[in-house]
C-alpha cells in the first residue's frame, strides 16, 4: 500500500472516529496554486474551479490563482511543502506530483501533499498530418521498425506524459521512433501541421484547431472505449469516429492523464471534506460541462479510496516505463 493511500485511509478512519463538530469552512482567501504557466491546461482546470465555486455560491471565500510552473510543476508542490497543514492552499496538477520525484532529485516528496479529487482525464490520440501515407497506427508502427530512429514523433517536455507514451508504445509494439520534445502541446501541433515532425501525441484541445483546419488527422485514442458522440470536426469525423489505439491494433488499453487537486499535508480532516464536497458540486455546475466540451476531457470525479486506487495504478505503470527507459533518479 502506498502511502498516499495509507494517508486517505488514515484521514478517513480519523473522520469516523471523531466527536461531532462545526463544519469547517474557509475564513480568508484561498490560493489556487496552479503548477504550470498561465494559460496552460492544468492553468484552465483550476480557473474553471473558481470560476465554477464563485458562479454557483458553493464557497464563499475569496480566490486568487497563483502560476507556479517552474521545474515541470515542482514548485507549486514545493510550496505546498513549505505550507504545511495550511487548509486555504489548494494544488492543482495533474499525475506529475507523484511522479517528478521518480525522475529528478527534488526538495519534496508526494507524502508532503494531501491528495483531494480528481476531476477529469486527459485523453491521447496519435496524430498525423492529413497528407501523411500512415492511415492507421499498425502503418506508423511499421514504418518505425523498418526505418529505426528515423520517424520523429513530437510531443511535450522530455521524461514527462508524452514522452512516456511514446516509449510505452516502443516498448510494447518493438517500434523505434526518434521523439523530439518542445515547449507545449501547442508548439508540437504547430510542428505536426508545418510537417516537420511525422506524429504527435497530443489531447483533443491541443490538436482540435489543426484538425478542423484540415492540416492533421487522428489514427487511435488510448482510451478503454471510445470517445463521446461529437459532431463532425474534420474529415467528416467525429471524437467518436475514432478508434481506439487497442482495436486499431496497438496493444495499450488506455493511457490517460488525471487533473488533480491537493491540499499541504497535516491538513484536518474536515478540510479534506469540505474540499471534496466542493469539488463534486462543482463536476455538476454547467461551467464544468462546459469545460469537459471545450476540452474533450473525460469527467471522472474520484474520492478517498477510489482515488488512492487510481493514483496507485497510474504510478504502477508509469513506473515500470521509467525503470524501461532508465529514467529513475539515482537514490
Amino acid at each position: 500500500m502506498t502511502k498516499i493511500k495509507t494517508a486517505l485511509l488514515t484521514a478517513a478512519a480519523v473522520m469516523v472516529a471523531a466527536p461531532a463538530m462545526a463544519e469547517w469552512a474557509p475564513n480568508r482567501p484561498i490560493e489556487f496554486v496552479v503548477a504550470s504557466g498561465a494559460g496552460g491546461g492544468t492553468d484552465n482546470f483550476a480557473r474553471t474551479i473558481q470560476s465554477a465555486l464563485t458562479r454557483n455560491d458553493i464557497v464563499d471565500a475569496p480566490m486568487v490563482v497563483l502560476n507556479k510552473g517552474g521545474g515541470s510543476g515542482a514548485e507549486a508542490f514545493l510550496y505546498a511543502r513549505q505550507n504545511a497543514g495550511d487548509p486555504n492552499k489548494l494544488i492543482f496538477g495533474t499525475n506529475n506530483v507523484y511522479l517528478l520525484p521518480y525522475v529528478a532529485k527534488l526538495a519534496y516528496t508526494t507524502e508532503d501533499l494531501q491528495p483531494v479529487a480528481t476531476l477529469a482525464l486527459d485523453e491521447f490520440l496519435v496524430w498525423v498530418k492529413a497528407d501523411s501515407p500512415y492511415e492507421s497506427i499498425t502503418d506508423l508502427i511499421d514504418a518505425a521498425k523498418e526505418a529505426p530512429g528515423t520517424i520523429t514523433f513530437g510531443g511535450s517536455q522530455s521524461k514527462d506524459t508524452d514522452e512516456t507514451l511514446v516509449a510505452l508504445i516502443e516498448q510494447v509494439s518493438g517500434a523505434d521512433f526518434k521523439y523530439v520534445p518542445f515547449n507545449g502541446g501547442g508548439e508540437t501541433g504547430v510542428q505536426l501541421a508545418g510537417g516537420h515532425i511525422a506524429a504527435n501525441v497530443n489531447n483533443p484541445n491541443e490538436n482540435i484547431g489543426q484538425w478542423q483546419a484540415g492540416a492533421v488527422r487522428p489514427l487511435c485514442v488510448f482510451s478503454p472505449e471510445r470517445m463521446a458522440e461529437s459532431e463532425p470536426i474534420g474529415d467528416d469525423m467525429g471524437w467518436h469516429d475514432i478508434p481506439t489505439c487497442k482495436e486499431a491494433g496497438l496493444d495499450i488499453e488506455s493511457y490517460q492523464m488525471p487533473r488533480t487537486v491537493w491540499l499541504p499535508k497535516d491538513t484536518d480532516p474536515e478540510v479534506v471534506a469540505f474540499y471534496e464536497d466542493a469539488m463534486k458540486k462543482v463536476a455538476e455546475t454547467p461551467e464544468w460541462q462546459d469545460y469537459l466540451t471545450k476540452t474533450s476531457q473525460t469527467g471522472a470525479v474520484l474520492l478517498d479510496e477510489e482515488l488512492a486506487s487510481f493514483i496507485q495504478t497510474n504510478e504502477d505503470n508509469t513506473v515500470k516505463v521509467f525503470q524501461a527507459e532508465g529514467w529513475t533518479a539515482a537514490e
